[in-house]
C-alpha cells in the first residue's frame, strides 16, 4: 500500500472532464463527464480495461490532449485556461512516465542528452558540468551507474530503459507525475523493482502520482486510493484497502472475482462477465455498464447512474447497496 499522505487537500481535481474525438462515423466517447481528485502526496490508482479511458485521461489531465468540456485544477488553478507561455512554466510541475520503455527514447541521443532535454527547455541546471552533475544524481537515485550517461537506449534492458525514463521525469523537480501503466511492459521480477522504486521516490520527494495499471494487485500494493473506470466514466472511486475488500460496483467486483490465486485448490467463485466492452462510437443508454451486468434491471437502461456516496466510497450504480449486502468478492486482485 502507497505510504504517502492522505489527510492534504487536493492536488488535481477533475471537474466534469469529457473528451470526444470526431471521425467520419460519428464521435468517439472517450470520457464522459468525469470527476475526482488526487491529493496532495498521495498516489492514486487508475484502472480499468482496455479502451476505458485511463490513457486518455491522464494525457487531458497533462494537456496533452485537450478536454472537449470540463475543467482540471492543479493547486487551485485551472489549466485549461492557461496561455501557452503559463502553461510551460506550469509543465515544471507536472511529468509524465509513459508505458513503452523501449519507444520512449529516443535511440539516437545517449541518455545524458535525453535527462538534460528538459533542464535545456526549463533553463534549469546552471552550467554544462553542472547538469552533467544533475544528470549523474538522477541516475544513481533510480538505481542506474553514473557513467551510464554516456550510452545508448539500446544498450539497456527494459527494466534500465523505465529507470533512464523514471529519471527523465524527476529532472526538473516536479510536484505531480502521471505513470502511464510504466511497469505493464517489463518482466514481474523486473516490476517489483520498479514498483518499490516509484514507492520510495514518492515518499522521499513527496511526489503526487496518478497511476495508470490494469493489474489491480500492483494498484493494491503501490496506491492510497483507486479510481475504476468504464467506457470514459468512473464507477467506483474509493481508498484501495476499501474498494479491494469490499466492492461497490459489479464491474469491480467481476475485475476481483476474475484474480488468479497462488494456491491451485484453493476453491473460488467466478463473476466472469459476458459480451465485450461497447463501442464509444455509441454508448448504451442509461448505465454504460448494464450491457455486461449480472444485476442490471429496467432502471439501469433509462437512467445514468450518478456517482454518490456508498459505503465510505463514491460509486455509480443504481445497485450499489445490493452489491455490498451480496458481500467481498474473492480474491484481492484481477489483471485485465
Amino acid at each position: 500500500m502507497g505510504g504517502c499522505a492522505m489527510e492534504h487537500p487536493p492536488l488535481i481535481s477533475v471537474e466534469g472532464l469529457s473528451k470526444r474525438f470526431p471521425t467520419r462515423a460519428g464521435d468517439v466517447h472517450a470520457l464522459e463527464d468525469v470527476n475526482f481528485s488526487i491529493p496532495r502526496g498521495s498516489i492514486v490508482g487508475l484502472v480499468g480495461e482496455s479502451g476505458s479511458g485511463k490513457t486518455t485521461l491522464g494525457r487531458c489531465i497533462l494537456r496533452l490532449v485537450e478536454p472537449s468540456e470540463g475543467r482540471v485544477m492543479f493547486d487551485g488553478q485551472n489549466i485549461l485556461d492557461l496561455p501557452p507561455k503559463e502553461l510551460r512554466a506550469l509543465r515544471r510541475r507536472m511529468q509524465i512516465i509513459f508505458q513503452d520503455p523501449f519507444s520512449s527514447l529516443n535511440p539516437r541521443m545517449r541518455v545524458r542528452t535525453i535527462i538534460e532535454e528538459g533542464l535545456i527547455a526549463h533553463r534549469l541546471g546552471g552550467t554544462s558540468r553542472e547538469r552533467r552533475d544533475r544528470v549523474a544524481t538522477l541516475l544513481e537515485e533510480v538505481g542506474l551507474q553514473a557513467d551510464h550517461m554516456t550510452r545508448f537506449a539500446h544498450e539497456f534492458s527494459g527494466g534500465q530503459r523505465q529507470r533512464v525514463g523514471i529519471a527523465r521525469a524527476l529532472a526538473i523537480e516536479p510536484e505531480f507525475i502521471v505513470a502511464d501503466e510504466s511497469v505493464s511492459a517489463l518482466d514481474v521480477s523486473v516490476q517489483a523493482q520498479i514498483l518499490n522504486l516509484l514507492l520510495d521516490l514518492c515518499e522521499a520527494r513527496n511526489l503526487t502520482m496518478l497511476f495508470i495499471a490494469h493489474d489491480l494487485s500492483v494498484v493494491e500494493y503501490l496506491c492510497d486510493q483507486v479510481v475504476v473506470m468504464y467506457l470514459g466514466h468512473v464507477v467506483e472511486n474509493g481508498s484501495t484497502a476499501l474498494v479491494h475488500s469490499q466492492p461497490a460496483h459489479p464491474y469491480t467486483t467481476a475485475l476481483l472475482s476474475a484474480a488468479p490465486v497462488p494456491d491451485p485448490f484453493a476453491g473460488r467463485d467466478r463473476n466472469i462477465l459476458k459480451g465485450e466492452i461497447p463501442s464509444p462510437l455509441s454508448p448504451p443508454s442509461g448505465c454504460v455498464f448494464h450491457t455486461r451486468c449480472p444485476l442490471m434491471v429496467e432502471h439501469c437502461r433509462q437512467a445514468v447512474p450518478e456517482l454518490r456516496a456508498v459505503g465510505g466510497r463514491r460509486v455509480a450504480c443504481h445497485r450499489a447497496e445490493d452489491v455490498l449486502a451480496m458481500g467481498p468478492a474473492t480474491g484481492a486482485a484481477a489483471t485485465l
